[in-house]
């Protein structure tokens, strides 16, 4: 005899079994690691992708879902690899066989009001994205920035790579 739990997944209540609800919440834990830092609708995607597969394998709402039902919805999601790498936080030590990589300049993808960048600058001296978009259109205004140092920064200055995130869809 298992002991079960109710959970909510994608605002759907589910019963599954301990195992079940541990191998679930590692794998979201594991993936809520590799997608960048806030972003909630990805996961909350990810979340209601699992609450349609299990959806389609209970009969019921009765039904506990089980070890088995849970590494099948793993296995059609994909692997938490195939959703990029894992981010580096504050409390994680680096080992000595990672390279450190340079901090490079990138126009932003996401933070971008013309060119993007501001944003891309803001994320390289850490600063307020919206401070310095300020800054910038004072120092046009005033004369100490010309428009063509902007323009000229945004041929020379390379847009940020492309986050890309595989996520293995099967149908069954």
């Amino acid at each position: 005899m298992k002991e079960t739990v109710t959970v909510n997944i994608a605002s759907q209540a589910f019963t599954l079994d301990t195992d079940a609800r541990d191998l679930l919440g590692s794998y979201l834990d594991e993936i809520r690691m590799r997608l960048p830092e806030g972003d909630t609708e990805t996961l909350g995607d990810i979340e209601a992708r699992i609450a349609e597969i299990f959806r389609e394998r209970a009969a019921s709402p009765m039904t506990v879902v089980s070890i088995a039902d849970v590494r099948s919805a793993m296995n059609r999601m994909g692997r938490p690899e195939d959703f990029g790498e894992p981010r580096k936080t504050a409390g994680t030590h680096r080992s000595e066989t990672d390279e450190t990589l340079p901090r490079r300049l990138y126009r932003s993808r996401s933070n971008r009001s013309i060119a993007g960048l501001c944003g891309g600058m803001a994320k390289y001296l850490n600063a307020d994205a919206t401070m310095l978009r300020l800054l910038t259109l004072f120092l046009i205004l005033v004369g100490g920035l010309s428009v063509w140092v902007y323009i000229i920064l945004w041929i020379v200055i390379p847009e940020e790579p492309a986050k890309t995130i595989n996520v293995n869809r099967q149908t069954l």
